[in-house]
């Protein structure tokens, strides 16, 4: 384990929040807050020691897939960590384990809070909880990827570790470019939502704040309401860039780069991700359309409701909690489905759901003809059987991991359902649940053992589950036994990174 390449990497992310921190510090200054002040103060001590963390250079630029996992890992739980910090100190938080659940909430966009209330918090703790969504929604370390001089083979190692989906590629020979053009895409969607709110009527701050929270898919809004007191243009904008940003960023690269008919016909799961969209939209509006005055109503809060938790958003206009059965059943399942892979959205993937029903149509047809040779293909392009195989562990360690939270948290003595999508909601980082966790609701109730159970479960959700579980993997820590035998996995792995 390259120990040194791990802490200067945990440097550098502890700098960059510490500039992080900075923004807050400066809101709560032209709102006059004192608040503001202990933003100052903890954005300086972390950059401080950040700094003196990175003195301590790199004995060796050997970088592997286990050390990408350990230091993706480490730096989500630091960052969220140190950021609750200023939440707490300025006495908004009654506790540090509440702040930190925000705070966890905020970086790994899920959005769920055990605030009864938000409306009479400080500008610069509202601005922060939803900065937090913007810098984790595109991840940590892929922005530090784009904004500092490449460190050879550990940054691909670094974007697998953190970007969302069952494979990791690049869009241009380099990865420090991929990076780049990823945020790119990012911030002129975020400016673009600004502009259009601020347009719409919304005062700068409030465009800002619900910009971060939007494309960022975290959820965290200004007031008690969600988005139900807003204007219905206001609400249309934020559907739209909501659902923008639950598709693969990889789409926008090729419409920019004049490769549109890839994009548009030869991408299967953003095909399939829109036809669920809408037809779970048509299902629910029907079913909804007597609690509305006519039929555009419902279908308006049809699709606010599922773009909101398809996308992993997790914003209200509705209680969805009184609604009929069969659409709180499609929402449920939409929160498990979740957004496209290469996304800032959650949840299982678009992408994983077709691996795993084609290799199980694969499977029927070879149970009916042993002599058949079947592979998985998406978009005219076979699909490697690691990959194939990674999707089916994926599926079966996320059952495992979301039976066995409901189980942990369920010594709260909360009814099932209000259990079960309180847990499937932090594990596909969402927000609202059903029950005493829907959208008018929060996890407040929840004792500090299971919130830090539903805490570890955004973290898992966020970096999809690998990263996290590998750490307690047998010989995770100890030194590779140098084999003969051994020499060529090595070298591969190796030579994977620097691809």
């Amino acid at each position: 384990m390259n120990y040194s390449a791990i802490r200067y990497i945990l440097g550098s992310v502890l700098c960059c929040e510490g500039l992080f921190l900075l923004v807050p510090a400066a809101v709560g200054a032209i709102y006059r807050e004192q608040e503001g002040f202990y933003y100052l103060i903890v954005g300086a001590i972390c950059f401080l020691l950040g700094m003196f963390i990175r003195l301590f250079k790199q004995k060796s630029k050997v970088f592997y897939s286990r050390e990408g996992f350990v230091a993706v890992t480490f730096s989500w739980i630091m960052i969220s960590l140190a950021g609750a910090v200023p939440m707490y100190l300025s006495g908004e938080y009654p506790s540090y384990i509440d702040a930190v659940f925000d705070t966890i909430s905020g970086f790994t966009t899920t959005g769920a809070s055990v605030r009864q209330t938000v409306e009479n918090l400080t500008r610069a703790t509202a601005f922060w909880r939803c900065f937090t969504h913007w810098s984790g929604g595109m991840g940590v370390l892929v922005f530090l990827m784009a904004v500092l001089p490449s460190s050879g083979s550990s940054n691909m190692h670094l974007m697998r570790a953190e970007s969302p989906g069952p494979s990791v590629g690049k869009l241009v020979p380099k990865v420090r470019e991929t990076a780049l053009i990823l945020y790119k895409i990012y911030m002129v969607i975020t400016v673009a939502q600004m502009l259009l709110l601020w347009a719409a009527g919304l005062p700068l701050y409030e465009s800002i704040t619900l910009s971060f929270s939007t494309v960022g898919t975290g959820g965290f809004g200004l007031v008690d309401t969600s988005i139900a007191s807003y204007s219905h243009a206001v609400q249309i904008i934020i559907i739209i860039f909501m659902l923008l940003c639950a598709i693969n960023f990889n789409t926008y690269f090729l419409l920019i780069y004049r490769k549109a008919k890839d994009a548009i016909f030869h991408n299967s799961e953003v095909k399939w991700f829109l036809i669920f969209v809408f037809a779970a939209t048509a299902v629910i509006a029907c079913d909804i359309r007597h609690g509305f005055e006519n039929f555009y109503e419902a279908f308006h809060a049809a699709l606010f409701q599922v773009a909101t938790l398809v996308s992993s958003t997790g914003f209200a206009t509705e209680d969805f909690n009184l609604w009929p059965e069969l659409s709180k059943t499609i929402l449920v399942l939409m929160m498990f489905m979740g957004a496209c892979a290469g996304s800032t959205g959650g949840g299982f993937k678009v992408s994983r759901l077709m691996i795993v029903a084609k290799a199980l149509k694969n499977e029927l047809l070879y149970m009916t003809h042993p002599r058949s040779v079947n592979q998985v293909y998406m978009d005219g392009r076979r699909v490697p059987d690691q990959i194939v195989k990674t999707a089916l562990c994926y599926m079966t360690a996320y059952i495992l991991i979301l039976l066995g939270s409901v189980l942990l948290i369920s010594i709260d003595n909360y009814d099932m359902t209000t259990n079960f999508t309180a847990v499937l909601a932090t594990l596909n980082n969402i927000g609202p649940g059903l029950g005493a966790v829907g959208p008018t609701g929060n996890f407040g109730g929840y004792s500090a053992f299971s919130k830090i159970i539903l805490m570890g479960d955004m973290l898992i959700g966020r970096l999809e589950l690998f990263p996290i579980l590998v750490l307690f993997a047998p010989g995770m820590w100890r030194l590779p036994v140098r084999r003969p035998e051994y020499k060529k996995m090595d070298e591969f792995d190796q030579l994977d990174g620097e691809s």
